[in-house]
């Protein structure tokens, strides 16, 4: 059997802000050494990660002093060899943050490549705050507007009802002692699962078929990070199995098999509930979203169903209610105004808010295109794509 592509290592390290050096080197070999457990097995390891405490929950005493947390977190983390480290969300969902801390967010993702960010707008604790959701859309403006091509926001995401402890970013901030989390590039799982055929395919079919996959498929997995756990001195949190897509390996195809027919047609929600039903039914321990990612720019059946007007933002939201992870990697014209970015993401901490359940909102404001014009990223990991009219 095929063994799945491991998307990320992230290991959580314990706060609070500013991190030692020394700790931040000693989590770095710790990865290192999980990474060496999977490689010996045969698993190829795309990503290791490093997730923190929430910066932006501690008290500083100016813009400044994050400044300077961070310009020192970029170059720890670069000394150890590592590229993708999580600051975790601000809370915004808290009413007693002041919600002119996120005016500096867009220059500290445009200055520090390393590091991802996200906002947390509504939570179980506190509910949903609205007066968060417009500072949060001027942050996506502003980061696009201040990063190539506004890949920034590849590094930054609206979070709603999002707990700690996701091994995927920029979802992920940590909490409590130090913990392994893994997530696949599950895509690969579903893909092998569903059958191949004149669709379209049984939901329960499909349910049974890709809880069996990821049954074989990710039990080794969670039995290795165990042990790789162990020999690392942490404690292992679980694994996130939503089927993570990528430029090579599609969700959007096996989806189409079993919908029988192009993806955003009638079939579409049952289609994406089924597999979602499957990766609640397995007996792993699981962390993390565990819904169907459906990130736009990142998969090539969903790019060209959104180049071809088959699925809209809402569209996507549709299927996140029942059960996905939220709007990913959403292509926006860069004309759009912050009102209209605000208003998505408030319906999608709505939609969080109402049914308690864990949802996010990376979008992505291109600057310079409007609609019928190609993007054009300097990325592996984003697919370009025509914005409709």
């Amino acid at each position: 059997m095929p063994r799945p592509t491991i998307r990320t290592l992230t290991l959580g390290v314990p706060g609070p802000h500013p991190l030692p050096a020394k700790r931040l080197a000693t989590a770095a070999a710790a990865l290192e050494l999980g990474r060496k457990f999977f490689l010996h097995e045969g698993y190829a390891v795309q990503t290791v990660r490093l997730t923190t405490p929430s910066l932006l929950e501690q008290d500083w005493e100016s813009a400044a002093a994050v400044d300077a947390v961070c310009a020192r977190l970029q170059s720890d983390v670069d000394d150890c060899g590592i590229h993708s480290c999580s600051v975790g969300a601000a809370p915004a969902d808290d009413p007693a943050f002041d919600l002119a801390r996120l005016d500096q967010v867009p220059d500290l993702v445009a200055a520090y490549p390393a590091l991802s960010w996200g906002t947390q707008v509504a939570s179980k604790e506190h509910g949903l705050r609205v007066a968060a959701v417009l500072p949060t859309a001027r942050a996506m403006a502003g980061i696009a507007e201040r990063t190539p091509g506004g890949n920034g926001n590849f590094r930054f995401a609206a979070l709603a009802r999002v707990r700690p402890g996701h091994p995927f970013f920029p979802a992920s901030r940590h909490r409590g002692r130090a913990a392994l989390t893994i997530g696949l590039q599950g895509a690969e799982i579903v893909e092998r699962a569903i059958p191949r055929g004149p669709g379209p395919v049984d939901p329960e079919t499909v349910t049974a078929a890709v809880r069996a996959g990821m049954q074989a498929e990710a039990g080794p997995v969670v039995e290795l990070a165990r042990r790789a756990a162990a020999e690392m001195g942490v404690r292992f949190g679980g694994i996130d199995l939503s089927p993570a897509p990528s430029v090579s390996a599609s969700i959007g195809a096996p989806l189409t098999r079993a919908i029988g027919g192009p993806f955003g047609s009638p079939g579409t929600v049952a289609a994406v509930a089924a597999v979602t039903r499957a990766l609640r039914q397995t007996d792993l321990p699981t962390c993390g979203f565990n819904g169907v990612m459906l990130p736009v720019l990142e998969d090539e059946v969903l790019a060209w169903a959104w180049s071809q007007g088959r699925i809209r933002a809402h569209d996507v939201l549709a299927y996140s209610a029942i059960c996905g992870t939220g709007l990913d990697t959403i292509p926006m014209p860069g004309s759009t105004p912050v009102e209209d970015i605000a208003a998505l993401v408030l319906d999608v901490a709505t939609l969080a808010d109402r049914l308690d359940k864990p949802l996010s909102a990376r979008l992505f404001p291109l600057p310079g295109l409007q609609p019928g014009q190609r993007t054009a990223f300097d990325s592996p990991y984003l697919i370009d794509i025509l914005l409709p009219h």
